[in-house]
């Protein structure tokens, strides 16, 4: 691996952000802590000791956290962790709780008339629910489903936008047991039936259509394939998002219109049902790139534990906060901006592009709304970058205060650009987890530092490390990430994986005992945190190995290029591989202009190892539903796999754009393919 690039000569990091220490003293950690001396007698004065202690005494922490954050227990858990052993360790046994009784209990920032939730969809339609509207609407969903068949441990799925229904459907499936699962309303029929026909859904909640980069999308056609391709659909819940009135026939189930629902039961009683700590909440999906999605699950109560202390104590949120992250109904991030209702936030949701009409929308929505923690990804931050966006010369952003950043490593040019041209005074979170866990493990906290190019600390209760090949833990060393203690949000089980062989062989296989989640991390004496990319997709020319995020950064850096992708073909069923770099180009760029730049700079930044072999333009990059770019199956295309071995084409959210790729490993040229 290479230095650091955020490196000075001395080896010292650049120093972007400073903790304020009265916004210190006031926060949630600071808190904590003072809370840990009086009832714990414990004296943990800055976040290294905080952290060092989390992971020591696992129980300790947990036990404490839950008592400090008022988690409600309705049955006391026998014990707090039995046993430590991965898998297979058990949170709080014996204990019963409910999500969404934490999400809408009466308490600080949740009475009645506070404010729960504002949503805008980017055709300027707006809605404010109070917490109040909010607990009267998931009693009358939560009645409807009970009439509609579902019980405790039913599954109900929604192929919904992110908006309020979908919210109050998951509440009222949550409040009473069953199991939740979305799907984003632009996700393919095909890649929407590979996860929800695998659960057996009771319910299905759907909008008819819905809007994105000013265009309306019909969503019937989808929701008549899965009703006649789910058996086990007893009803559907048809949402008229758009507001034209759009219905569906009572065949093969009956279909319920929202609005009806809500009026046959708007004398409801909220009731919570109390369910044992590892109890199914939802089912999220792995990106199913190489075969079915896997269903991830994930219980009541890991999730409550490990959401209100990430949202609490390292985003500082709580009452009069107003928490906005950008995501569809189909990725870990919304389930995670959703909690955000257990710690008294209000929720600022949004439907649409965050490109339309241009990049300045969102930041836009962030003045008119007075948003305090703005969540974006990385590329959305490199795009801003890109197209010279300059968010707080043209908006009031006054009441930012932090800037999340997750779904890729964020570049040092994207930490310049959020300081430049989004505050100095901003904390940057940049954060890393991932679907398995819906969390990161590494990320912020508002007694931390904020260092160039650096994700500033390991989260509390994380005991990430960095592992060499022989499974030594290294400091300031480039390794493969690993949790080496078990955490309350890891997955309860894998749907359908009755021996837990497929949830083994995802992340215990390598280092047993140890969960290894498949990215390179060099963990600084700072205790911050470096991500260099996926383990299985690394540079290794000559000896020397790299993570893909260093390439993109110097490749992605120039305003030609639009996006790339690289593949290092050693090892992967060739004797002697190259490696290849794929581009996408700016209009009215060529390669021939650009190419000698690129190698100049990656032989110059990087090393002459990592200089491609070949240049090839293509006119896009195949990506996951959730964006994410598909290294991995397009190497596997590449060392001559075939297509149908290597990916599923409804697992991409751009199909199309392998053409050229397949081509390429046909013998063809890539310019042939497309």
């Amino acid at each position: 691996m290479t230095e650091n690039p955020a490196d000075n000569g001395a080896g010292a990091p650049e120093l972007l952000w400073q903790p304020d220490p009265e916004r210190v003293a006031r926060s949630r950690v600071t808190a904590f802590r003072h809370w840990l001396r009086a009832h714990r007698d414990l004296d943990l004065p800055d976040y290294t000791s905080l952290w060092q202690w989390s992971v020591d005494d696992l129980s300790g922490f947990w036990s404490a956290f839950a008592e400090f954050a008022g988690v409600r227990f309705h049955d006391e858990p026998r014990t707090v962790l039995d046993g430590d052993t991965m898998p297979g360790a058990r949170w709080f046994p014996g204990a019963t709780l409910n999500y969404a009784e934490h999400a809408l209990r009466p308490g600080e920032g949740r009475a009645d008339g506070d404010e729960a939730v504002v949503f805008l969809r980017e055709d300027g339609h707006t809605e404010r629910l109070t917490y109040g509207d909010l607990r009267t609407r998931v009693a009358a969903v939560r009645a409807g489903l009970v009439g509609l068949g579902v019980g405790r441990g039913d599954r109900v799925v929604a192929l919904a936008p992110n908006c309020p229904e979908t919210l109050i459907a998951f509440l009222a499936a949550a409040s009473l047991g069953a199991t939740w699962s979305s799907c984003s309303p632009d996700f393919g029929a095909r890649a929407i039936a590979d996860r929800f026909e695998q659960i057996e859904p009771t319910v299905l909640v759907a909008v008819a259509g819905y809007r994105y980069a000013g265009r309306g999308f019909d969503v019937r056609p989808t929701i008549e394939r899965l009703r006649a391709s789910i058996p086990s659909l007893r009803g559907t819940v048809l949402v008229d998002y758009l507001g034209d009135g759009a219905t569906l026939p009572d065949d093969p189930h009956p279909v319920l219109p929202w609005a009806d629902l809500l009026a046959r039961h708007a004398d409801a009683e909220l009731v919570f049902d109390p369910v044992p700590f590892d109890h199914p909440l939802w089912v999220l999906y792995s990106s199913g790139t190489t075969g079915l999605p896997k269903g991830i699950v994930q219980g009541h109560g890991g999730i409550v534990l490990e959401h209100v202390k990430a949202l609490s104590l390292h985003c500082d949120l709580g009452p009069g906060e107003r928490f906005f992250w950008f995501t569809t109904t189909g990725w870990m991030m919304w389930n995670f901006l959703v909690s955000g209702l257990m710690v008294g936030a209000t929720l600022v949701l949004f439907d649409g592009s965050p490109g339309h009409p241009d990049l300045r929308a969102l930041w836009r929505m962030a003045e008119e709304q007075r948003v305090t923690f703005f969540g974006t990804s990385a590329p959305y931050i490199q795009s801003c970058l890109k197209q010279d966006v300059h968010p707080a010369k043209e908006f009031d952003l006054s009441a930012l205060r932090a800037v999340g950043s997750t779904g890729a490593p964020l570049t040092p040019e994207g930490f310049r650009w959020l300081v430049g041209s989004v505050g100095a005074r901003v904390q940057i979170c940049s954060v890393s987890g991932g679907t398995d866990l819906c969390t990161a493990f590494v990320g912020s906290s508002p007694d931390v530092p904020v260092w160039l190019g650096e994700i500033s600390c390991r989260m509390l209760g994380a005991a990430v490390a960095a592992y060499d090949e022989s499974g030594r833990e290294v400091l300031d060393e480039v390794g493969e990430l690993v949790i080496t203690k078990p955490m309350p949000s890891m997955p309860v089980f894998f749907w359908d994986d009755r021996d837990g062989a497929r949830l083994r062989e995802a992340y215990f296989e390598t280092y047993p005992g140890v969960w290894r989640h498949g990215d390179w991390i060099r963990v600084t004496p700072r205790g911050s945190c470096v991500i260099y990319g996926r383990s299985d997709s690394t540079l290794n020319r000559g000896g020397v190995r790299m993570g893909t995020s260093e390439f993109y950064r110097v490749v992605e850096g120039f305003d030609a290029v639009l996006d790339s992708l690289v593949i290092d073909t050693s090892g992967a069923g060739r004797t002697e591989g190259e490696l290849l770099c794929f581009l996408v180009l700016a209009p009215g760029s060529s390669l021939a202009d650009v190419e000698p730049e690129l190698r100049a700079a990656l032989r110059a930044q990087l090393s002459p190892r990592h200089v491609p072999d070949r240049f090839v333009v293509v006119a896009d990059v195949p990506r996951t539903l959730n964006g994410k770019k598909c290294e991995v199956p397009v190497k596997k295309i590449l060392a001559g796999t075939p297509p149908e071995r290597a990916v599923s084409r409804d697992a991409l959210a751009n199909p199309d754009a392998l053409r050229p790729f397949l081509a390429y490993a046909a013998g063809a040229s890539a310019e042939d393919g497309d």
